[in-house]
């Protein structure tokens, strides 16, 4: 896991929609802290920096360091609005990291050694059936990436979760079935030359002969 950013952050006392259209006149965005069995905090964030930590990606599964006038909270986000029309932020929610805690968090899948794999060195396409997978994993060890090694390989093959390492700690949160992660298929150009192969074999095939009257 990367080393936990550091965003500033402002405490704010007013609270409500009123307050909220206020900060934003004056270029901040309302944000909220709470978890971990204590009480709830009212934040702002400097308009630019939301933005920048949004749009980096990830952001959603990265534990941040949130300064609050010098006071840090460990958090990570945990929900944020966009206006619907301009895009930018409106509000984060972000909760409290204790020690020992675990979390559910979307992680993006990495392909490697795609130049070993026999069946895209043969033309196939690798269809990638989940972009990210969903996992538990402990707060302070929440993997950058799930990387997938496609030595080995072929056209036809099925990359499951089960053939993928997982860091210590980390788990897949669906549990009932090896799920899949991507395909190798095989290219249109192979796809036709089979199915003209099928066809030449089945008019070359001899017919069965007709059932005799006794």
């Amino acid at each position: 896991m990367a080393e936990a950013k550091v965003l500033k952050a402002q405490a704010r006392d007013g609270v409500g929609k009123g307050a909220a259209r206020e900060l934003r006149r004056q270029g901040l965005v309302p944000a909220v802290i709470y978890g971990d069995k204590q009480a709830p905090v009212t934040v702002s964030l400097a308009y630019k920096d939301a933005h920048k930590f949004i749009y980096a990606g990830g952001f959603l599964s990265h534990v941040i360091e949130l300064d609050v006038d010098g006071t840090k909270h460990t958090v990570i986000p945990r929900d944020y609005q966009l206006d619907p029309v301009k895009d930018f932020p409106l509000h984060v929610d972000f909760l409290r990291v204790g020690k020992g805690t675990k979390l559910t968090v979307q992680v993006h899948v990495h392909f490697i050694n795609e130049e070993a794999s026999p069946g895209l060195k043969r033309g196939g396409t690798l269809n990638i059936v989940r972009h990210t997978v969903e996992v538990s994993a402990p707060a302070n060890a929440i993997p950058e990436e799930i990387t997938v090694d496609m030595t080995g390989f072929d056209i036809g093959d099925s990359i499951h979760i089960s053939a993928v390492k997982l860091p210590q700690g980390v788990t897949p949160t669906i549990t009932d079935r090896d799920f899949t992660i991507a395909t190798i298929v095989a290219p249109s150009a192979l796809k036709s030359a089979g199915e003209e192969d099928e066809t030449e074999e089945a008019a070359e095939a001899p017919k069965a002969a007709a059932p005799k009257a006794e």
